[in-house]
């Protein structure tokens, strides 16, 4: 399979079944600090329309908040110091119900978390620019370093702000030995994965993360 034909088929899988894995997220063997606890918002209403969401704000769906709830089931019994997301509200929703388990636990809002711009396409139909462009659509969902018309590439993303997140979080984990708990869209996920696990860049850009499920990384 040729690189271009394994990211369609990435895109493809995704516009049928956004938000569905075929395998669960990675966790470590010990839950002891310092542990990143990372999972995406659960489903929206631009999800279920197939909407290029980016820098929109677009709230969980009914089916949406109860795949949170289920999270925050899992995640009830976890240890956690700090909870960390962008100033999106769906993931703000997402982490709501699991604040209910860890009250008063510091909430940092990071801006530069946002999820990455899609330009021209914000707000418009996955289905109807994949048609109209059929070639340069895939690119611009799964490709590392196509930006959409006016927009921003997973590259530019990494390199503006992700990558000295990863950076900031691990040293700050390390050196208060703080377990941390962070909401995120799907394509900020993605690209902390891929520090975190490590992910090959190529492996990076066609995983899913699935909605209501989360990794854990023990820092050492």
């Amino acid at each position: 399979m040729t690189d271009f034909e394994a990211l369609q088929k990435s895109a493809l899988a995704s516009l049928k079944n956004p938000g569905t894995a075929l395998t669960p997220m990675p966790k470590s063997t010990t839950d002891q600090p310092p542990t990143l606890y990372l999972f995406r918002h659960c489903q929206t209403y631009d999800n279920v329309r197939r909407i290029f969401s980016g820098h929109r704000q677009s709230t969980l769906t009914p089916t949406g908040k109860k795949q949170a709830r289920e999270l925050a089931e899992k995640l009830k019994t976890k240890h956690i110091d700090l909870f960390i997301s962008p100033s999106l509200e769906r993931c703000i929703q997402t982490l709501e119900p699991i604040q209910k388990y860890h009250k008063g636990i510091p909430y940092i809002i990071k801006p530069e978390l946002i999820e990455r711009d899609y330009g021209d396409i914000t707000g418009k139909s996955k289905m109807t620019v994949m048609r109209d462009h059929p070639k340069e659509a895939i690119l611009w969902r799964r490709s590392w370093n196509v930006p959409p018309p006016n927009g921003e590439s997973l590259e530019q993303v990494w390199n503006r702000r992700i990558k000295s997140f990863c950076q900031w979080l691990e040293k700050k984990m390390k050196y208060e030995n703080i377990n941390v708990a962070y909401s995120g869209t799907n394509n900020t996920v993605r690209l902390i994965r891929m520090y975190f696990e490590p992910l090959q860049r190529d492996e990076m850009l066609v995983v899913e993360n699935a909605y209501g499920d989360y990794a854990s990384y023990h820092l050492t």
